[in-house]
């Protein structure tokens, strides 16, 4: 959610349990924008908080010329030094999905991990044993990559893609309606497609590639991993993730307003099949 309207955005997710001191706000508003200057971010977004055992990491992202491609995730344990994370990268993701527990809260930390190699002579199989260091700050970052992957939420019509290839913010987004704010089918994974690339041209016929670039929430497996519901007062829409539990999305509808935040603890939920 974008830091500059962070009190009035986390007082719609707050019934959700995720809130932050007076303090910590107030923190946060001034160090993101010294953030934005230092970076020269066309906007910055406070993402959430990862809950560590020592220490908590508080996520902020700053966007370039495209809202999708050109983004750079940082990290604070204080509000107010904030430190670049690594792009995460599919290696970097596969090495840290072996790490189990809590984060610790020690970005230097570093996880050991034994991986078994076979070496050939002539033969002869033989394995050997080889201990992988791996630091907290890139399990970090490949848990935020993922939980934007399979989580960020936008509405439809918010963003738009231009013939060149780049997402922007629509400036004519008006909001859904009351009606399309209640329908799964009206929010889309910000993120590059997965499943809309094995639709057919018969299925593409009557989606607008300006604004249906993203793959659809209804499409999601398995069924059920997000709760849709209207809250106060049916004035505001609020979805959470099953899957990773912590992310909420809200939309007023008819405003352009809308944003998300994530507050867990960057563990995926592996049992959500086995619950619903």
């Amino acid at each position: 959610m974008d830091f500059r309207s962070l009190h009035f955005s986390l007082d719609l997710v707050a019934g959700s349990g995720l809130v932050l001191s007076p303090e910590q706000k107030a923190t946060l508003q001034t160090s993101l924008v010294i953030l934005k200057r230092n970076y020269k971010f066309t906007r910055v977004v406070f993402w959430g908080k990862i809950l560590g055992i020592k220490a908590d990491y508080y996520i902020a992202q700053g966007i370039g010329h495209d809202e999708m491609s050109d983004k750079k995730t940082l990290y604070s344990l204080n509000c107010m030094e904030w430190n670049l994370l690594p792009p995460a990268t599919k290696t970097m993701i596969d090495e840290t999905s072996v790490i189990k527990g809590l984060f610790l809260g020690d970005p230097s930390h570093d996880y050991e991990h034994i991986e078994m190699s076979k070496d050939e002579e002539g033969h002869e199989a033989q394995e050997e044993e080889i201990t992988v260091k791996i630091k907290e700050e890139q399990r970090l970052a490949a848990a935020i990559s993922l939980i934007d992957k399979e989580a960020a939420v936008v509405p439809r019509g918010a963003y738009i893609k231009t013939p060149h290839g780049h997402v922007h913010t629509n400036r004519s987004f008006e909001g859904l309606s009351v009606s399309d704010a209640g329908k799964l089918s009206s929010y889309f994974h910000f993120a590059e497609p997965v499943h809309l690339k094995q639709k057919s041209l018969l299925e593409k016929a009557d989606l607008d590639p300006s604004m249906d670039f993203m793959d659809s929430l209804e499409n999601d497996i398995p069924k059920g991993s997000w709760s849709l519901q209207f809250e106060k007062g049916s004035s505001v829409l609020v979805l959470r993730s099953l899957l990773w539990g912590g992310l909420t999305f809200f939309h007023i509808p008819m405003t352009p307003q809308h944003g998300y935040i994530y507050m867990g603890t960057g563990l995926k939920n592996i049992d959500l099949p086995f619950m619903l």
